[in-house]
């Protein structure tokens, strides 16, 4: 198989023994993004407005913070985002709002409050819904996740074009044990986005084929783990059961990492 510089990350990852060579795809990209938001995008204004503006979400601040590299770095991301997020919020509150006043903190809520309890309220003009449809489309920005999501759809369109020209690739990715749940998903809706019909139908049957296979074996593994802890099965050997509640977990939600 003739390796190209964007094949290479997806071949790599299907080498590795794992429950889904695609999670490890994206925890690799997930590290390189923990890096390079510590490291050189501080120096980008590109990207310095982008975490300006969406942050990240409650999992990737912890990676970041949990780091413990450049501290000042993050506190410079988390500044600029903080100054940029309050003025929004500001703007929502209304201009009189005094973050160390409670007297007109008290008065700006009871505004709101008449207004939304006034018969001619407006939907779309009620304060307290802008506030918070401010706060979900924030709650679902995360400028990490943006971007593994972008690059795992490319290597996606990667995954799928290399089985059907790459027969090397093809067997490799037969021989694995699956993916997890949330990547079958990816998997599947890539289909129906890089695939035509005849293609769809052709991986799509051997992918759940290979799924199921898995499934079932990886539930196995889980069932003779428990009855290890049952004095009949003492002198039983594990077989792959050691280790089998981690790779369940990974199985059913994807990248964790778990302790």
């Amino acid at each position: 198989m003739k390796e190209k510089i964007y094949t290479i990350p997806v071949t790599d990852a299907f080498r590795i023994d794992s429950e889904c060579p695609m999670c490890v795809l994206e925890q690799k990209l997930e590290d390189e993004y923990i890096e390079y938001y510590l490291g050189p995008s501080l120096m980008e204004p590109d990207h310095r407005i982008e975490t300006n503006d969406k942050g990240f979400c409650a999992k990737h601040f912890e990676l970041l913070y949990n780091k413990q590299e450049n501290r000042l770095g993050l506190g410079l991301i988390i500044d600029t985002h903080l100054c940029e997020q309050n003025e929004k919020l500001k703007k929502l509150f209304g201009d009189s709002i005094k973050s160390s006043g409670k007297k007109t903190r008290a008065s700006i809520f009871r505004k709101i409050s008449e207004k939304v309890t006034s018969k001619e309220s407006n939907k779309e003009t009620d304060p307290v819904d802008k506030i918070i449809s401010e706060l979900e489309n924030l709650e679902k920005k995360c400028t990490v996740c943006g971007r593994l999501d972008y690059t795992m759809d490319r290597y996606i369109d990667v995954i799928l074009y290399l089985w059907f020209k790459e027969e090397d690739f093809k067997n490799l990715f037969n021989s694995k044990k699956g993916f997890c749940l949330k990547h079958l998903k990816s998997l599947l809706k890539g289909t129906k986005k890089y695939l035509n019909s005849r293609e769809r139908a052709v991986f799509t049957e051997n992918l759940l084929k290979i799924q199921m296979e898995n499934m079932d074996r990886i539930q196995k593994e889980v069932n003779w783990f428990t009855k290890k802890f049952d004095y009949r099965y003492n002198n039983e050997p594990w077989g792959n059961s050691r280790d089998a509640l981690p790779r369940s977990i990974q199985k059913i939600v994807g990248p964790c990492r778990l302790k």
